[in-house]
């Protein structure tokens, strides 16, 4: 799924600390996602106006965020606000990042272009990151695999699948043409799901990856 077509999953909220940044692709868009000190994320094109350098590499100072080639900050509607070679400088408004719609739901940080698409539903109070996958595959090819393990497909880009009494959301973002990833929480507490329920998905995950790079037939959950 493009950013204009609807939400696209780029990170487990749990992988981005308040004051940290980071790069992600989507469909072959370059995007930085970082939070401000209060907690709030943002994602942005991963490009500074000024010479090109990828903002994702920057630093986060309060509610700007700095590039890392000639420090030019940016507040959190993605306007340019300071400029260290010339300190007062009135910035032209015209020297501006476009920002993208966030949402985070799920424990996952969600971006979207589009205006009117809401978020896929997975009906969970509580929310226990497990891991994000990176396989070297599309995300057709991966959305079927994990639909063959028992995945239910709610969305486009998202699924539920059930096992035993727990159950895992799923959401699928389509980084390059033949590369993707899911990002994938149990539903429910940590007290209950955190570590060993976390660490029994993680390699299950990990194991469906290795057989899909390697095309073998996919593992069901266990």
């Amino acid at each position: 799924m493009k950013l204009n077509e609807g939400w696209v999953p780029v990170g487990l909220s749990s992988s981005i600390e308040a004051g940290t940044s980071t790069g992600a692709i989507v469909e072959g868009s370059e995007i930085v996602v970082w939070r401000d000190n209060s907690g709030n994320a943002h994602a942005w094109e991963d490009r500074c106006p000024h010479r090109g350098m990828r903002l994702s590499f920057g630093f986060v100072r309060g509610d700007h965020i700095a590039c890392l080639y000639h420090g030019w900050q940016y507040d959190t509607a993605g306007q340019c606000r300071y400029i260290p070679a010339h300190p007062t400088l009135d910035v032209p408004q015209t020297i501006k990042v476009p920002i993208y719609r966030v949402e985070e739901k799920h424990g996952i940080i969600w971006t979207t272009t589009a205006t009117d698409s809401a978020l896929p539903a997975a009906d969970a109070a509580e929310i226990t990151p497990v891991r994000s996958l990176y396989v070297d595959r599309p995300v057709d090819e991966v959305f079927l695999a994990f639909e063959q393990t028992g995945m239910t497909g709610i969305a486009a880009n998202a699924g539920k699948l059930v096992s035993g009494d727990d159950t895992l959301f799923l959401a699928f973002q389509a980084t390059t043409e033949g590369k993707t990833a899911v990002h994938i929480v149990l539903c429910g507490s940590a007290a209950v799901y955190g570590g060993a329920k976390q660490k029994h998905y993680a390699q299950w995950a990990e194991g469906l990856r290795f057989e899909l790079e390697a095309a073998q037939p996919v593992a069901e959950v266990a």
